[in-house]
This record gives structure tokens, C-alpha cells and sequence, in this order.
């Protein structure tokens, strides 16, 4: 396995425990053969609008903003995400991977 930068949807920096659209950070990690460490962590403006409008609408700018902190990474792990941002991450090379549970028991 090559090297592969990823981001995980955490609040804690031990878990992914955080829905894409309510994510105020990602840690982006570089896993390679030998290792899997964090590089960095980037804050972003939540993708979500509302917490309390469930149907809130795509919003390009918005979206936007959060991709271009992610772009480079080739998985963006969290407990939940919408079809339409899913749809978007994986047009700009990015799997989307619905998981819960420790970032160290991620296996790629």
C-alpha cells in the first residue's frame, strides 16, 4: 500500500464520532506501510446550515469551503453524510466512508 492522506469527522481526535454536514474540524491522517499519523488539523465552517432544519438544501459555497480543506485525501471518514455531499466528494477523488468507532481501529 502506497502512502494515503485521509480525513476522519472527530470531536475528540480518538474516534470518529461526527456527521459530515456538523463537522467544525477534520483531522487529516497519512497512512503509509509502516505507519498512520496525524499530519494536521483543519477547522472548517460547518457544510450544515441549521441544526434544526433536517432538510436543509445543498449548498455549493458552503460545501465548498469544506472541500477545499480536505482536498489531497483519498478517504474522508464519518458517522454520516448526505448523498448529495457524498456525491460531490467522490467527483473530487474523495470516498466518503461511513464508520463509527476508534480512528485507530480504521483499517484501509
Amino acid at each position: 500500500m502506497e502512502s494515503m492522506k485521509i480525513a476522519v469527522a472527530s470531536t475528540d481526535g480518538v474516534n470518529v464520532n461526527q456527521h459530515f454536514g456538523r463537522a467544525e474540524k477534520f483531522l487529516i491522517y497519512e497512512s503509509t506501510p509502516a505507519a498512520f499519523h496525524l499530519l494536521e488539523e483543519v477547522e472548517v465552517a460547518p457544510y450544515s446550515s441549521g441544526k434544526e432544519d433536517k432538510k436543509h438544501q445543498f449548498d455549493q459555497a458552503r460545501f465548498a469551503g469544506v472541500a477545499e480543506k480536505i482536498s489531497g485525501c483519498r478517504k474522508m471518514f464519518t458517522v454520516k453524510i448526505g448523498d448529495i455531499p457524498a456525491a460531490e466528494l467522490r467527483k473530487m477523488g474523495i470516498e466518503p466512508v461511513v464508520y463509527e468507532g476508534q480512528i485507530a481501529d480504521i483499517n484501509l
